[in-house]
């Protein structure tokens, strides 16, 4: 996984389960802020514009994270549709993988709530982050 965009996410007391484990729920709420900020700071869409809804939705746990824990996700766009994105994830705990995960998001007109394509600035922001090539 590429180490470009990662970020840190700290775990609350509100996250832990009786166990004194991170609640399951609460990874996608770590997916979610490591998207947010892709979103913010590679793309330069600003929050209150977010137009994107999440179409899939994948995570495979691999060990529980504790309250001693500072985990981060990492994050990269894997595929780039007309009016979607691919993106993969790494929730670690230090050198361990404590989660890997995958979201496909689609851009939606906010005024329909039906699918629209990327525009090209952004087709361009993501593909130049990301070292994809572009198609022929």
């Amino acid at each position: 996984m590429s180490e470009k965009f990662t970020v840190a996410v700290p775990v609350r007391y509100r996250d832990l389960d009786p166990m004194d484990h991170v609640n399951h729920a609460v990874y996608a709420s770590y997916l979610e802020a490591a998207r947010t900020d892709y979103i913010a700071d590679v793309l330069e869409i600003p929050q209150e514009e977010l137009a994107f809804v999440i179409a899939n939705l994948e995570i495979s746990y691999e060990r529980p994270i504790t309250m001693d824990d500072e985990p981060t996700v990492a994050l990269e766009v894997t595929d780039l549709g007309d009016s979607s994105c691919t993106m993969t994830y790494e929730i670690r705990t230090g050198d361990e993988i404590a989660a890997t995960a995958e979201t496909t998001i689609v851009r939606v007109d906010p005024d329909t709530g039906h699918p629209t394509p990327l525009s090209d600035a952004v087709r361009n922001r993501v593909r130049e982050f990301e070292e994809l090539e572009a198609p022929a």
